[in-house]
C-alpha cells in the first residue's frame, strides 16, 4: 500500500510538471518577450506612474486599456486623416529614470540608438523619413522608461535546463515575470509636425520570454527584443491606420 501511495504521487507530480511545461510553452510559445499591461494599466489608473503624465501631459487621459494583443494603453485620433501622413520624422528616443537609475549613461546610449535606427528601419520600408516639419509629416516621439537588465548566466540556464524552465513557468504564473529576464517600459506618441495635433499614443511594457532562442541573449537582448517587437508594430499599426496591409512577417 505504501509503494502504490509513492507511485500514486510520483505519478502526479509527473502529470503536474507536464501541465506547467505545458502552460509554460502556452504562455512564452516561440516569443522572444511576453506582455506585461496589468501592471502598466494599474500604475497609470492609481497614479503611480509619473513618466506617463510627464510624457503625454493633459492628453494622458486620452489613453485607455488597449486589450489583449496591444499596448497596454493606447489612444488613436479617429478624425485623423491618416492616409496624408507619408512622411515621419523621428525624434532622438529619450530614457526616463529615476535619479538613482542603476543603467548606466553608456547603456542608456546603447539602448535609445538602438531603439532609433530601430524604428527608423522599419517605418522607412513604408515612409518617407524627413529631418523637419512640414505638410503631411507626422512626428514620431519615443521614451524608454525604467528598463531593466537580464541576468545572462542564470537567464540562460533557466531556459534550456527543462525543470528549471518548468519552475520559472510557475513562478511566472504566480508573479507574472519570468526569472532573471530583462524589461522595458516605452511610451510613444504621434503628432502632426506642424500643428502639434496628437494622432496616437501608446504605453507598453514588455519582458523576456523563455524561448530557447532567447536563451544566450546579453544583458540586454530582452529590452532590445521588446524593442523590436515595438518598432514593428508601429510600423503596422500606422499602415493599418492607413487602409495599408503591413508586409507577412517573415
Amino acid at each position: 500500500m505504501k509503494l502504490a501511495r509513492i507511485a500514486g504521487l510520483e505519478a502526479r507530480a509527473i502529470v503536474f510538471s507536464a501541465m506547467l511545461l505545458a502552460m509554460a510553452v502556452q504562455i512564452g510559445g516561440c516569443s522572444r518577450t511576453v506582455e506585461n499591461s496589468s501592471a502598466v494599466v494599474e500604475q497609470v489608473q492609481t497614479g503611480q506612474a509619473p513618466a506617463v503624465a510627464a510624457f503625454f501631459g493633459p492628453s494622458a487621459s486620452l489613453l485607455q486599456p488597449g486589450g489583449q494583443g496591444k499596448a497596454a494603453l493606447v489612444y488613436v485620433n479617429r478624425n485623423a486623416d491618416w492616409k496624408r501622413y507619408t512622411k515621419i520624422m523621428i525624434d532622438p528616443v529619450q530614457f526616463w529614470d529615476g535619479a538613482n537609475s542603476g543603467v548606466s549613461l553608456s547603456d542608456q546610449q546603447t539602448l535609445t540608438t538602438y531603439a532609433y535606427n530601430k524604428l527608423a528601419e522599419d517605418l522607412s520600408k513604408n515612409f518617407t523619413l524627413v529631418n523637419q516639419p512640414g505638410p503631411g509629416v507626422m512626428r514620431l516621439q519615443v521614451a524608454l522608461v525604467n528598463a531593466a537588465s537580464a541576468t545572462p548566466g542564470l537567464r540562460s540556464v533557466s531556459v534550456v535546463v527543462p525543470q528549471l524552465r518548468i519552475l520559472n513557468a510557475a513562478q511566472s504564473l504566480a508573479t507574472g515575470s519570468y526569472a532573471f529576464v530583462g524589461s522595458a517600459q516605452a511610451e510613444m506618441k504621434a503628432t502632426d509636425s506642424v500643428s502639434g495635433q496628437l494622432l496616437a499614443g501608446a504605453v507598453d511594457q514588455r519582458a523576456g520570454g523563455v524561448s530557447l532562442s532567447s536563451a544566450a541573449t546579453w544583458k540586454w537582448g530582452d529590452a532590445e527584443a521588446a524593442i523590436d517587437y515595438w518598432a514593428q508594430r508601429i510600423s503596422d499599426r500606422l499602415l493599418e491606420l492607413q487602409g495599408r496591409a503591413p508586409a507577412a512577417s517573415s
